[in-house]
């Protein structure tokens, strides 16, 4: 019987993804839910988009990441969420060996991506913040290209290298992978190879996607956050602060399901517990970005209502 389950299953056709619950009761009430929830994504951050690009006023560095930010939040989530749509109101659960590394790839390639130009963003407040008088010198527009470039040039680097070591090796026993996509931990799960390579694979890909990035925007904010104290100006420092907290948010938003999900000892928490973090940190900075920066930016929330002023003029005539 174990001769039987350490069968080599490299060739394997498809994979069955249990999904995030088991109980069918449950199943068209969370496709209408997840439903919402993406269009909500998908207008939310186009909105955002659309408006940062027709407005002349936000034709800034700081809208240039952002509008990055939205484009990335839509294709993130369309990695997951329509395959999970469809998983959940039809009886086959299944994704073909290719179409799991593929999923894989762009997970990682746009998750990547957006760890890199979150860092990105904080560079360019602390340039806006702790050197404002350098600030037009060093981040011209050939600069937001090179280091919005570096970003999807390291996300994508970083994605190839991962992927092909996770399906290099060899999978055994069950063709089940218990999470509702194909990412890294349940996928090295099932490797046949010695648990020490899946921890040094773990590891990797903690410290090049999450730790990385994760520790310079932290140093970046010791040296904002030394500046603002240093402010003699009350009004300034509140719009200092104004300028840095919805990236912030963000951030907390971001890495700290992330880092629980990924950096935890893999018994800390069980399985339903790991996708529901999984979740969250896939999905809800991408509804709640849009709201974010539109809510706490007056420039933003100005070129929406200004969009939708005209398109509304438009419709009427």
């Amino acid at each position: 019987m174990d001769k039987i389950m350490t069968v080599n299953h490299t060739s394997m056709a498809e994979f069955v993804l249990l999904g995030i619950f088991h109980s069918s009761d449950m199943q068209a009430w969370l496709f209408i839910v997840f439903l919402f929830i993406y269009l909500f994504i998908l207008t939310g951050n186009m909105l955002v988009f659309v408006a940062t690009v027709l407005n002349h006023a936000l034709h800034t560095p700081m809208y240039f990441f952002l509008r990055h930010l939205s484009l990335l939040d839509i294709c993130y989530t369309s990695v997951t969420l329509p395959q999970m749509l469809v998983h959940l109101i039809s009886e086959r659960k299944t994704i073909s060996f290719l179409g799991c590394a593929v999923q894989m790839f762009f997970f990682m390639f746009l998750g990547t991506t957006v760890c890199y130009l979150l860092a990105i963003m904080a560079y360019d407040r602390y340039l806006a913040i702790c050197h404002p008088l350098q600030y037009v010198r060093f981040m011209t527009r050939r600069a937001c290209l090179l280091l919005i470039s570096g970003c999807w040039v390291t996300g994508l680097s970083i994605s190839i290298v991962q992927t092909s070591l996770i399906f290099s090796f060899p999978f055994c026993g069950s063709d089940v992978i218990n999470h509702f996509f194909c990412d890294v931990p349940p996928m090295v799960r099932l490797h046949c190879s010695n648990p020490y390579t899946n921890y040094v694979e773990r590891i990797l890909i903690v410290f090049l996607v999450l730790i990385t990035p994760l520790v310079f925007i932290l140093l970046t904010y010791v040296l904002i956050i030394a500046a603002i104290l240093k402010m003699n100006v009350a009004d300034g420092r509140k719009k200092a602060l104004g300028t840095c907290s919805s990236h912030l948010f963000s951030v907390v938003l971001f890495y700290g399901t992330a880092v629980f999900t990924y950096v935890r000892p893999s018994l800390v928490f069980p399985d339903p517990t790991e996708k529901l973090l999984c979740l969250t940190y896939t999905v809800a900075p991408a509804v709640l970005n849009p709201v974010i920066y539109s809510l706490r930016n007056k420039q933003v929330k100005d070129a929406l209502w200004n969009m939708l002023a005209k398109t509304t003029n438009f419709v009427g005539t």
